[in-house]
């Protein structure tokens, strides 16, 4: 299939999800083209996240709580103190981030251990249905914030300046939060629902791409094309958050549209991977789902190569 693909199309694809995807840092569609340039992964000496780390869920809109159920148990499964016997794990997937503290210290590496956090619900669209970024800002300082990501969560019908026509979600840090009488830089993220306003965008490989070939789209394993999307997305922009939080630490290329842990292997989910196919996944017998990790409670999901730092290569689980 990949000979009938040409150049061409390969280049658009590649611009597509590397833009759409994995954007961690809000790139402009006209900056894609320098992020495709053969790029040495750095670390830029930076602290990365350590110790505890709470994620605060701050659920903004309509949510099912099968849905908040599929996020959550995805934190959950984070943690290796909470182990699933199946195997690959996304407990597995997430270990891959200790190489990046190895290679800061190998002599004694920090450790990080993430944990759900409290939960925030306004289903009554406090700020209304259509947010700046200044307030995805102000929603995620309502989450606790030492020791903590706080991570906003829109619905589907929430619209985000900049989503879908820039990007499926972003992470970032904010200065201002005081506790105790001191000031402490936080980590934030947000990822929006996009099954209803650009799940070719945001949702693919579990809807057909806008640009490419027009393959059928996967089963996604939680049977929800939005809330799967959004793991992904979470997923990508979580390892981004930990090992580049205040923009200093592991990324490559320009500072202001950084290629991170997982936003650097764009489209890649399993061995075989190239733009449009997702690569060789594990299929749920039952429900023909696809997917390469086992999570909490019995959950499959489908999680993102992240970069191997110590070789240069993207990894995947299966």
């Amino acid at each position: 299939m990949a000979s009938l693909v040409s150049t061409h199309l390969l280049l658009q694809l590649v611009l597509v999800f590397s833009f759409f995807h994995f954007n961690l840092a809000a790139r402009r569609l006209a900056d894609s083209s320098e992020t495709q340039q053969p790029l040495l992964f750095q670390y830029h000496n930076g602290p990365l996240l350590t110790g505890k780390i709470s994620i605060n869920l701050i659920w903004y809109g309509k949510f099912k709580p099968s849905q908040r159920a599929i996020i959550s148990d995805f934190i959950a499964s984070l943690s290796t103190s909470t182990p699933t016997k199946a195997q690959p794990s996304v407990a597995t997937w997430w270990k891959t981030t200790d190489k990046y503290y190895h290679l800061v210290n190998s002599k004694k590496p920090s450790t990080l251990g993430l944990s759900v956090g409290t939960q925030i619900i306004d289903e009554t669209y406090s700020l209304g249905k259509s947010l700046s970024n200044q307030q995805i800002e102000e929603l995620a300082s309502k989450g606790a914030q030492k020791n903590a990501i706080n991570v906003v969560l829109t619905s589907d019908d929430v619209a985000v300046e900049g989503f879908c026509m820039s990007k499926c979600g972003t992470h970032g840090s904010l200065k201002d939060a005081s506790v105790q009488g001191k000031s402490y830089k936080f980590a934030y993220i947000w990822v929006g629902n996009s099954e209803t306003q650009c799940p070719g965008q945001c949702a693919w490989p579990f809807h057909q791409p806008i640009y490419g070939p027009q393959s059928p789209p996967l089963v996604a394993p939680n049977n929800d094309v939005g809330l799967d999307g959004m793991v992904i997305n979470l997923a990508s922009l979580l390892a981004g958050t930990t090992t580049n939080p205040f923009g200093n630490g592991y990324f490559q290329g320009p500072k202001y549209a950084p290629l991170e842990a997982a936003s650097a292997c764009p489209g890649v989910y399993g061995k075989g991977a190239y733009p449009g196919y997702a690569g060789d996944l594990l299929v749920d017998p039952a429900t023909g789902a696809s997917y390469n990790a086992n999570g909490a409670n019995g959950r499959k999901y489908l999680l993102p190569a992240l970069i191997d730092p110590s070789t240069q290569t993207c990894s995947t689980l299966v």
